[in-house]
């Protein structure tokens, strides 16, 4: 297994650099740096951008138009992205339903919605947890019941991320109540505009509306909008999870938080001297530095087997644990590393709050992000669900 770049990945590195230089608007990097919170006008100003270059469908196939990377090349992107302070790509229709539908779609799905991910003439949201459902996602409630050439939705769900912007939802729902939970479950294709549907915003604790509850009341799918078999809806969620939790890692977010740590560590703060000093504070980085180069070759060694034909399997629970808890890490070393400045009182200060300090441009938006990350441990699966899969395959002799 070869760890070290090729001089075509180190070729596509400065591809990405010059592409970042060049077309990344400095408006949109500057709200990135600074904590602002992008609105949709920012966010579909990136997805443009992106497909303009042939660069935003980074792991499609080229036969779906997309630019079918492969996971050193994206692992890359990602690194430089975060280093150049770039908008995230939204991810739910590009990373998460296109897959499902590239694997288990239909022909006429794949031709109907696939093109429209592309151009954006679709925004996508994510319809799997409920208030009842969330780690323990088979237990959800929300039903869709046949009705001749439609399906009748009823139910809830809840944390549906940038809801409040998509005109779809891919939602699992409950096709039969008479069997084991995980057989008994749809992935079903729902437009956001048909009647009785309501969203409703969840203000989150650092002031931002991120994510909704969504409430569907008698609301009519049309039958081809059902991917795949229906009740075979598990295995599908669970090949689309697959994904996020591989992503949910961000070795590349990690490695710009840390740096964005050492600059306000750092600096000298109303007399003080630096905190990087202090011994305590300067060991506590020092062991997140070296978690996460641990963290980042072992997403190498994925990669590396990614690269060779191999699919992850339990290492996506590892990764998604780790990475999580080095994020958290990092959030909590930058809000005591930024000391008073990090306490805002109201919710309007939350947005770009490191502009508080005495250098707006030595820290990343420190309570926001502090506030907003402690999700991380829960969402694409707890972390307390990833480590029983981890140890049940440990215990199995599968790892």
């Amino acid at each position: 297994m070869d760890l070290s770049y090729s001089d075509d990945e180190k070729a596509f590195r400065e591809d990405v650099r010059a592409f970042l230089a060049e077309k990344l608007p400095t408006a949109l990097s500057d709200k990135v740096r600074d904590g602002v919170e992008l609105n949709k006008a920012d966010m579909d100003q990136w997805h443009s951008i992106l497909n303009d270059q042939g660069w935003l469908a980074q792991n499609w196939p080229k036969s779906f138009g997309g630019a079918e990377w492969n996971a050193v090349q994206r692992h890359i992107w990602e690194e430089e992205a975060a280093a150049h302070n770039a908008p995230r790509i939204v991810p739910f229709g590009l990373s998460m339903l296109a897959p499902v539908l590239q694997k288990f779609g239909s022909k006429e799905q794949q031709d109907h919605w696939l093109p429209r991910i592309l151009t954006g003439e679709d925004w996508w949201c994510q319809g799997y947890s409920e208030p009842g459902a969330g780690s323990d996602l088979a237990s959800l409630k929300t039903t869709a019941v046949r009705d001749g050439d439609h399906y009748v939705v009823n139910g809830q769900k809840t944390w549906t991320t940038l809801g409040q912007f998509a005109n779809m939802i891919f939602c699992l729902v409950r096709t039969d109540k008479d069997v084991k939970q995980q057989e008994g479950i749809s992935f079903l294709l729902i437009d956001m505009d048909t009647p009785g549907i309501e969203v409703r915003p969840i203000i989150l604790l650092d002031g931002v509306h991120e994510v909704n509850e969504v409430w569907f009341t008698d609301v009519r799918v049309p039958v081809e909008n059902l991917v795949g078999e229906e009740n075979k809806g598990w295995t599908y969620a669970k090949y689309l999870l697959t994904h996020e939790r591989t992503n949910i890692a961000g070795v590349g977010f990690s490695q710009a938080g840390l740096a964005s740590v050492k600059r306000i560590a750092r600096a000298e703060m109303a007399g003080d001297k630096p905190l990087m000093q202090n011994p305590h504070f300067a060991a506590r980085v020092a062991q997140v530095e070296m978690d996460l180069m641990a963290m980042s070759t072992t997403n190498l060694r994925i990669i590396s087997q990614a690269a060779a034909g191999g699919a992850p399997g339990v290492e996506a629970s590892m990764l998604k644990v780790k990475g999580t808890i080095i994020r958290q890490e990092i959030n909590d070393l930058a809000r005591r590393a930024a000391g008073v400045y990090a306490m805002p009182f109201a919710s309007e200060a939350m947005e770009g709050s490191n502009e508080a300090l005495p250098d707006p441009n030595s820290a990343g938006p420190v309570a926001a992000q502090y506030f907003n990350n402690r999700k991380l441990s829960i969402f694409g699966g707890s972390n307390e669900i990833q480590r029983g899969i981890i140890a049940k395959v440990t215990m199995s002799g599968g790892a």
